[in-house]
């Protein structure tokens, strides 16, 4: 049985813990360190990877922990980390659009439904979001409401507002992409 590699981070936003498959892939980031949210993640790993088993592996993780330090730095605008993303055909679309939104901008729900082909399913895109396994490097914190609200975050929208903070967001939907992700 494999097992999922873990380690926490902290980070401007808190503790992060990251999470690795067997395919060496990042496969979750969350808000907070492993042990507050164990029981959650072991379903969750149990129903995507077939295992609960979860072990702390700092040194396999160190190459996602630096560059997610350089993005918090300033210093990295694209990630480059290999992911295992799991979910419905549906989600993962969803997420794949979600990491061709460009750095320092922002789409609305309805800009990432058409983007994927499936304009009506809005509601549908906001539910793939909030099940979204990796924000950041997924960054699902670049989609807004319709008339540049923010709206819904799984870490809260002060930890949205400061990523689009931090990336130079200057708070217009579809900001030199017409939409178009």
């Amino acid at each position: 049985m494999s097992t999922i590699r873990y380690h926490e981070m902290d980070s401007p936003i808190g503790v992060l813990t990251l999470g690795i498959s067997d395919r060496d892939g990042l496969c979750q980031i969350e808000f907070g360190s492993f042990e507050e949210h164990e029981d959650r993640l072991r379903s969750w790993s149990g129903r995507f990877f077939g295992t609960d088993i979860w072990g702390s592996d700092p040194a396999a993780l160190a190459p996602f922990e630096d560059q997610l330090r350089r993005y918090f730095a300033g210093e990295l605008r694209v990630f480059t980390l290999p992911l295992d993303l799991r979910g419905t055909p549906f989600q993962v679309g969803v997420w794949q659009a979600l990491i061709g939104i460009p750095y320092g901008e922002a789409r609305s729900y309805k800009d990432v439904a058409e983007a994927i082909g499936s304009p009506k399913a809005v509601r549908a895109v906001g539910g793939a979001n909030n099940r979204n396994p990796v924000p950041i490097v997924v960054p699902c914190h670049r989609v807004i409401g319709a008339a540049g609200a923010m709206v819904g975050y799984g870490g809260g929208l002060s930890i949205k507002t400061f990523l689009l903070g931090l990336e130079g967001y200057e708070g217009r939907a579809s900001a030199a992409g017409g939409g178009r992700i």
